[in-house]
């Protein structure tokens, strides 16, 4: 008889999930990478760094700029000559007009520009390590909410089959209760078990709504696209601690991202020890040069052609602010390498604890399938003998029950195993996207 329920609740709950959308977990994560905010967002400041990081930027390449400037007056002069003579001019205009392309060049500034240039560099590899970091995040996100909506999936499942085994029971009891076998009280505690079963399965139906749009959310898509997931949770249950240290100390993005910061930090330390080599600047262009006025020694004048030349400067004296500067920057080095060493301690601890959890995780797995297999042969007994009304009511209710809550434990087990296998390989850096 049990299988025979199961088989129903099965049957009429397959159906309805065939009509929907088969979503398989490597699905929803691409998806998520295609269109998660922020992962895109990320995407964009990574391209930001990218185009940053020129050598123009840095200061290395030339600036060219043409320049023209027109002035003009109109005014009356009055001018006394060498010779005494006195010439006065009303409305007297003068114009000039200056134009051409200059050319400016730091040649060398104490090697900064290639420091800086560097630095730019380093900045593109902080930002990858950051989108690194997002899309760990966010792939984390999408499977921990993927395989909580799978251990829902398999409660309602079995909720399914409680609910058919309660009308069944309801029915029963109706039936003897006919015939004089028993009394309206075994009918309505079977009804109230009944609707007791049925306000359950509609709390789940809520909560698994509601996850299916919290996982639409974070994979940037409609809220109302319906779908279904698999069946099962696998758990790789083959991981080890002394691996996931070594890779997690070699890949994990939050602490690349700390070492990328201490090598940022040295070559801040090189821009500001150029300061005290001199900066050479060459400068060169082409000038035309042309005025006119109407009084003078000169009405009209013109010139044109290249000019070129040299700037050097030197920083001698700064009321020792180069020495503050060098040594802030070094203390900036120090600070670096103590959170690195403070971040490899966090990560490892975490690490720790995330395993130990595990392993913990893994073992009630075990144990609560076997309980499970108990529960549902205690079921199936207690039903052959509650139909043959060899048992009460009661007793047949807990075995019922006890069933729901090892299907409900064994499915929770393997979630919460599940989410330290995800938490060990995003500590690790080896979430696979």
């Amino acid at each position: 008889m049990y299988n025979i329920f199961k088989f129903l609740a099965l049957f009429f709950f397959t159906v309805q999930l065939n009509a929907q959308e088969i979503l398989t977990v490597e699905q929803a994560v691409r998806i998520a990478l295609e269109n998660n905010y922020q992962i895109r967002i990320a995407s964009n400041d990574l391209e930001i760094d990218r185009t940053g990081a020129n050598i123009g930027n840095a200061g290395i390449l030339p600036t060219v700029g043409a320049t023209a400037t027109s002035n003009n007056s109109i005014q009356n002069q009055s001018q006394t000559r060498a010779d005494g003579n006195q010439i006065e001019l009303d409305d007297a205009r003068n114009n000039s007009l200056n134009y051409g392309v200059g050319l400016t060049w730091t040649i060398f500034d104490g090697f900064r520009m290639f420091a800086r240039y560097d630095q730019l560099k380093e900045f593109e590899k902080l930002g990858e390590a950051e989108l690194q970091q997002v899309i760990l995040a966010r792939v984390s996100d999408v499977m921990i909410t993927y395989y909580d909506l799978v251990q829902q999936q398999q409660q309602l499942s079995a909720l399914d089959t409680t609910m058919v085994i309660s009308e069944q029971r309801v029915d029963l009891a109706q039936n003897r209760f006919t015939i004089g076998k028993s009394s309206k009280l075994e009918v309505l505690n079977a009804q109230v078990d009944l609707n007791t079963d049925k306000t359950t399965i509609l709390r789940q139906q809520e909560m698994y709504a509601n996850t299916k749009i919290r996982l639409n959310e974070i994979l940037g898509r409609d809220p109302k696209i319906d779908f279904r997931v698999v069946d099962e949770i696998p758990v790789q249950e083959e991981l080890f601690l002394p691996e996931l240290e070594r890779l997690a100390l070699e890949q994990n993005p939050a602490l690349q991202a700390q070492v990328i910061n201490q090598n940022i930090a040295r070559l801040q330390l090189k821009q500001v020890r150029a300061d005290r080599f001199p900066t050479i600047i060459a400068n060169t262009g082409y000038q035309f040069n042309e005025s006119e006025s109407s009084l003078g020694f000169t009405t009209s004048a013109t010139a044109r052609g290249f000019n070129y030349g040299l700037t050097a400067r030197l920083n001698l004296f700064d009321g020792f602010t180069q020495n503050q500067n060098e040594k802030i920057a070094k203390i900036q080095i120090e600070n670096s390498e103590v959170v690195i060493e403070q971040q490899q301690q966090t990560l490892l601890s975490q690490l720790g604890m995330a395993y130990q959890t595990y392993l913990t995780n893994v073992s009630l797995t075990e144990l609560e399938r076997n309980n499970e297999v108990m529960a549902r042969e205690n079921l199936e007994i207690t039903m052959e003998k509650f139909r043959i009304g060899t048992i009460p009511t009661i007793e047949f209710r807990t075995a019922q029950l006890n069933y729901i809550n090892a299907v409900v434990r064994h499915s929770n087990a393997k979630f919460q195993a599940k989410l330290s296998e995800i938490s060990l390989k995003e500590f690790a850096g080896t979430l696979s996207f």
